[in-house]
């Protein structure tokens, strides 16, 4: 398919006033030991930049979410709502962000190239650089790298999904193996974080160490990749032992999941936003049952509620919480949907116009960027290619994608399709 558009259409310290307030809660807890360091991580980490990426794997139809076309040739059954922005409608099947649209933004004019799952996933996520034979990292790979250690002590990109966990270090591309997705299957933790009975820390720690001997004297003459990536998962698993109860989801307490929703997605959102108060960098959260070439309309009825009823409490949570000033929420597929009906009474695949939903920190609140036709088929005006929205992001994350480069062993490469710039409009 032609792609006819161009892309070139003070950390905040503890105040006084707050070091007071926490050195009052300490001062006034029963079991002060034991209070102090959380309190004191939870105030630093609420200043670190961290990223919650929610990907609706095989594409939520914008005319059914964030840009309804209701009475028209190609709208659907659903009726528009008002929202709290003066003009700006959404599906009557997003109530609750209709009132948060002030927190939030839209960009209804994306325009991408591919029409294909097998070629738009892997680029979308990792903002479809120019090709130059090595695989660029996915997003969270990059943020993870670019925003360097933020002293959580955990793992910095984790992904929740549903079906099988695992360590996906093929996310982090030329990065290598330390930057890839720690994945937890159907949110659950990886098996056996518990140390078996009978083994002391003594011997863990013996056993450790003979392991790390073998692994150099393997490495004298031998590639380091595969090796880098088994050590690192090492690395991790001992991490994870350390804050097991944090990957507990019978920790999740039931006020809070029917406040997210009670299903398997608003689960998952729950757990993410745990994570994200832990200190973990980016969090990603994967739902599937988008690709609706049939009976689209029900689909949508059961799904895009969830997404509404979870990313409506996680906003409401990381505001309380003092988070959602320092934290980036961006929820996208890897195109949208036709606006033509077809037989089946579903939606095909449609990158010639689609909608993203953005929010937090450096992100401006209630706008819409971008517009579409009457009949939701094409953009009217600026397009704008997910490298536009790569851009921003790390705008947005304070990283200057001008300035910065990846050092891929020797090679520069532009951590932003560099015919592509942020968008204005979305920066706060």
């Amino acid at each position: 398919m032609k792609h006819p558009h161009s892309c070139n259409s003070s950390e905040h310290a503890l105040t006084r006033r707050q070091m007071l307030q926490s050195l009052g809660v300490i001062a006034g807890a029963t079991g002060v030991a034991g209070l102090a360091e959380p309190i004191f991580a939870q105030q630093a980490r609420r200043r670190q930049k961290q990223v919650l990426f929610v990907w609706l794997d095989g594409a939520m139809s914008q005319l059914e979410s964030w840009d309804p076309k209701p009475g028209t040739q190609f709208g659907g059954p659903f009726k528009s709502i008002q929202t709290r922005l003066p003009g700006v409608r959404l599906s009557e099947l997003m109530p609750r962000m209709a009132e948060r649209m002030n927190r939030f933004a839209i960009v209804r004019s994306m325009h991408t190239r591919f029409e294909d799952h097998s070629q738009a996933v892997d680029p979308i996520q990792r903002g479809d650089p120019k090709n130059r034979g090595v695989p660029y990292p996915f997003l969270g790979s990059a943020v993870s790298k670019l925003l360097g250690d933020q002293g959580s002590g955990l793992p910095p990109y984790i992904h929740i999904k549903p079906g099988s966990g695992g360590f996906f270090y093929q996310d982090a591309g030329f990065l290598g193996a330390e930057y890839g997705a720690l994945t937890l299957g159907d949110g659950n933790p990886p098996a056996n974080l518990a140390a078996p009975e009978g083994v002391t820390a003594e011997i863990d720690r013996a056993r450790s160490e003979l392991r790390e001997a073998v692994n150099q004297r393997f490495l004298r003459h031998r590639t380091r990749l595969l090796s880098n990536t088994y050590e690192h998962t090492f690395r991790i698993a001992r991490q994870m032992m350390n804050h097991r109860s944090l990957f507990d989801p019978a920790r999740l307490g039931r006020k809070d999941l029917d406040r997210y929703g009670g299903t398997e997605f608003g689960r998952h959102m729950l757990q993410a936003r745990r994570l994200l108060e832990a200190g973990v960098t980016f969090v990603k959260v994967t739902m599937y049952h988008w690709d609706t070439h049939g009976d689209n309309f029900n689909c949508h009825l059961s799904g895009v509620p969830q997404v509404d009823q979870a990313l409506s409490a996680v906003l409401d949570d990381l505001t309380d919480r003092g988070m959602y000033e320092h934290t980036v929420v961006v929820v996208l597929s890897e195109f949208g949907r036709t606006p033509k009906i077809n037989g089946r009474i579903g939606r095909d695949h449609w990158p010639e116009c689609w909608s993203l939903g953005i929010g937090g920190g450096g992100i401006r609140p209630g706008v819409v960027i971008g517009a579409t036709s009457a009949k939701g088929t094409f953009n009217a005006g600026a397009e704008y290619d997910i490298g536009h929205v790569f851009h921003t992001i790390f705008r947005a994350l304070g990283i200057n994608p001008d300035k910065t480069e990846y050092d891929n062993n020797g090679q520069p490469l532009p951590i932003a399709h560099e015919d592509c710039s942020a968008i204005r409009g979305l920066l706060a």
